[in-house]
């Protein structure tokens, strides 16, 4: 069951940033994909504290943080009992699900090949040549 603040639009948000890793063979550092924003969109969806603190262990909070960050969004400390903190979830839900990369592009770490991000779409895909 997908919620629907994730439904509304198809863009390249954070929560898919934090699980994606680069497709380029022969690499051992595939992740994290490093993010060159150009054009970033803030939405304001309703808050699903279920969805949020089932995802919240799945969720490599260093890389998110890093990511927040460089994209200029900040207030994102991890406090000491994260699921029963609801400000912090709160935050958390608009740093996963309302920060949308709509152009720019994801670099392998290893390899520097870019992944164009188009309306909001990354084209993860490889080029004949390299697969």
């Amino acid at each position: 069951l997908v919620p629907n603040f994730l439904l509304l639009q198809v863009v390249m948000k954070l929560l898919t940033h934090n699980m994606l890793e680069s497709p380029v063979k022969g690499v051992s550092q595939k992740f994290p994909l490093l993010i060159q924003a150009e054009v970033v969109e803030v939405e304001d969806n309703d808050v699903n504290f279920d969805f949020i603190r089932h995802i919240l262990p799945k969720i490599d909070y260093p890389v998110l943080l890093d990511a927040v960050n460089k994209l200029g969004f900040t207030d994102l400390q991890l406090p000491g009992n994260p699921t029963d903190d609801e400000e912090f979830l709160k935050k958390l839900h608009h740093a996963l699900c309302n920060i949308n990369i709509k152009k720019g592009a994801l670099v392998c770490p290893e390899s520097g090949r870019k992944f164009p991000i188009t309306d909001g779409i990354p084209n993860m895909l490889l080029k004949e040549d390299e697969v």
